[in-house]
């Protein structure tokens, strides 16, 4: 059965941009939607990519994070993550029973049974986004300096919203700078980044909009969240069109969290007042479907001018 015959035109469009790249063997399916291996040429995308994020941004002297794409389920729990986006969460399990329940859990898998309810949580939570890790860090350092603190933070992240469209993954990275400080550091870091993001893309030659965004909140009171994120003008994505012209996904965020963050971990400037936070986040994986829809899935086809800013 043709799943693209039953879309809608957006769906279609997902589904034959994933078909093409998936030919072109450039992702691997592994026959769960939004959960792909990625071949060398995508990588050295994604890689080249990563570079000019840095050539962009090396010089602000971030202190340089990096963690694996798991955080502490107690710093998970105290985030807030799950007040706001339960149904994106992933959680690790693993098998803790005797030799009993191993050899039950055997004969269920064997006689295509479920199994899982055999499985219980680990002190391991996948991480939702790459700067989670950042702030408790952060935090152990005591107050800030009159500086603030810079992070640069990279790391795959999950979210369990599996989907045809391939910029839609369930695992993907996520490079982000993470600024710590005063409101006025902090909103100053975002306003830099909101042009310098913009001028980054556009020396791809990828056709871009940044627009009011909001995130995905979860529920009725999400929804006063999202309406609530919006009309502080909290959160600004660069949009880009992938799939769809009328729908642009987008590629890179610029968030303001107030003083969200800075109250659960108690992050403080030098006077003692309460940190702000804010962040820009590049999603890695859709930025190079970007450079594939639009420049083609041949990298070597490629304009000479986008080849010498990856490239050199």
């Amino acid at each position: 059965m043709d799943m693209r015959a039953e879309g809608t035109p957006v769906e279609n469009g997902q589904a034959a941009f994933r078909d093409a790249l998936i030919a072109a063997g450039l992702l691997i399916p592994t026959g769960v939607d939004g959960l792909y291996g990625r071949s060398g040429v995508f990588e050295d995308v994604v890689e080249r990519f990563n570079d000019l994020i840095t050539t962009w941004g090396g010089d602000d002297g971030a202190d340089v994070m990096r963690f694996p794409p798991g955080v502490a389920r107690h710093q998970f729990e105290q985030s807030g993550y799950l007040k706001s986006f339960p149904h994106l969460a992933g959680t690790v399990h693993a098998f803790k029973g005797d030799e009993r329940a191993h050899q039950s859990l055997l004969r269920r898998l064997e006689e295509g049974e479920e199994w899982t309810d055999s499985q219980m949580a680990t002190n391991v939570v996948l991480t939702p986004a790459a700067c989670y890790p950042v702030y408790p860090t952060i935090a152990e350092r005591g107050p800030l300096s009159a500086d603030g603190a810079l992070v640069d933070v990279y790391s795959y992240c999950f979210r369990h919203e599996p989907s045809l469209d391939p910029a839609r993954m369930q695992l993907f990275r996520m490079r982000e700078y993470v600024r710590v400080g005063t409101p006025e550091q902090v909103m100053d870091f975002r306003q830099r980044w909101v042009e310098r993001g913009r001028a980054l893309m556009e020396s791809l030659a990828l056709p871009v909009a940044v627009d009011l965004a909001n995130d995905p909140f979860f529920g009725r009171a999400g929804r006063m969240l999202a309406a609530s994120q919006r009309d502080q003008g909290l959160k600004f994505e660069l949009l880009i069109p992938i799939a769809s012209a009328d729908q642009p996904t987008a590629c890179l965020s610029f968030n303001y969290h107030q003083d969200h963050f800075g109250l659960l971990w108690d992050l403080r400037t030098p006077d003692g007042a309460v940190a702000h936070t804010a962040c820009v986040g590049f999603g890695m994986e859709r930025v190079a479907l970007a450079l594939f829809r639009h420049h083609g899935l041949d990298v070597k086809a490629w304009p000479a001018a986008v080849r010498a800013v990856m490239w050199g």
